[in-house]
């Protein structure tokens, strides 16, 4: 459905985007993730039209953004990270004034109904935007960007500035906008990404350092995966027994509860998920388990490895970069000084 390839925006010789290439598939929900700066609103403002790029081809269901863009555009629906509302006219003048915008040909109304129940509007439809919340702003904002039912969703920093209850409701619409529309979210924060979607691209300093299904992102830090469990039995021998496992690592034991049980945490060789092995290891010796959690890698820990990866890599062709023309000028003096 989006294609993004060796996409460049250069500001003289600075890098808002840097070569990235990626693509969203029909029907996903893909998480467009960086720190602030990294260059995931210039991407989003090049996808849909707003601002062109230096090099690179972004096309929405085969039409170029640049070549073809009304009929890429109107494949788009697009919430900026300021929502473009007129705060001096009412929800219904404003999904109106958009109708018209966007020429529609659905039944005006209906159309408008629709969405104004997908997003939960309706109870402030005839209010004037400029007196409702935050929370509600944003909801109109994503209302505007479902007008003409477009194929495509890209939504810029959806819930920043909102309180946790809003935030949650954000959410759910996002989850419900995915079963119908193929949804681009653009953010800095994890835990958003994690709640929302299906798979998660990582952008750095222009470039991007991951694009991985969300579930299997952590294996790209080659880290171990860690459980939680609470076992009832004796701690030494299920302390052994554990240890005993061909694919543990590690094993400590945390604290001691009621019912003779105890927690322990256990890890296993890097991309092992070891939960099933486990329980059968600890069903043959009659140690019941009463809780079983994955504690594995975060989000935040997976960021901040690849960001600061990418960061050490940025830093060390710059150095390479500097050198090579001081070692030049030294050697340069060295044989004068020779001569």
């Amino acid at each position: 459905m989006i294609k993004i390839e060796n996409l460049v925006k250069q500001y003289g010789d600075k890098y808002a985007v840097n070569d990235i290439s990626f693509t969203v598939g029909d029907g996903e929900i893909v998480g467009f993730l960086g720190p602030n700066g990294a260059g995931k609103t210039t991407t989003m403002n090049i996808l849909t039209g707003y601002l062109s790029s230096t090099s690179g081809e972004v096309t929405i269901d085969g039409h170029d953004i640049l070549d073809n863009d009304m009929e890429a555009k109107k494949l788009i629906g697009y919430l900026p990270e300021q929502p473009p509302l007129y705060v001096d006219m009412t929800v219904s003048e404003y999904l109106g004034f958009v109708y018209d915008l966007k020429n529609c040909r659905f039944n005006r109304s209906k159309h408008l109904e629709e969405i104004a129940e997908v997003t939960k509007i309706a109870d402030v439809k005839n209010r004037v935007i400029g007196n409702l919340s935050k929370g509600y702003r944003q909801r109109v904002g994503i209302a505007q960007a479902l007008v003409g039912n477009p194929r495509v969703i890209v939504l810029d920093e959806p819930t920043i500035g909102l309180d946790p209850k809003q935030i949650i409701e954000i959410r759910n619409l996002i989850r419900t906008l995915g079963r119908d529309h193929t949804v681009i979210l653009s953010t800095h924060i994890l835990s958003e990404v994690q709640a929302t979607c299906d798979r998660v691209v990582i952008i750095n300093k222009g470039r991007i350092v991951a694009d991985e299904r969300t579930e299997d992102i952590s294996n790209i830090v080659g880290g171990n995966r860690r459980i939680s469990v609470k076992i009832c039995g004796p701690q030494k021998e299920v302390t052994a027994a554990l240890k005993k496992h061909r694919s543990v690592t590690y094993v400590e034991a945390l604290s001691e509860h009621e019912l003779d049980s105890t927690t322990y945490v256990v890890e296993s060789e890097a991309g092992i998920d070891i939960r099933k092995s486990l329980f059968a290891l600890l069903a043959e010796n009659h140690w019941p388990v009463i809780g079983m959690e994955a504690i594995g890698i975060s989000l935040e820990d997976i960021f901040i490895a690849l960001v600061d990866v990418s960061e050490s890599v940025s830093r060390s062709k710059r150095r390479r970069i500097k050198v090579a023309p001081a070692d030049a000028a030294n050697k340069e003096k060295q044989e004068e000084g020779g001569q």
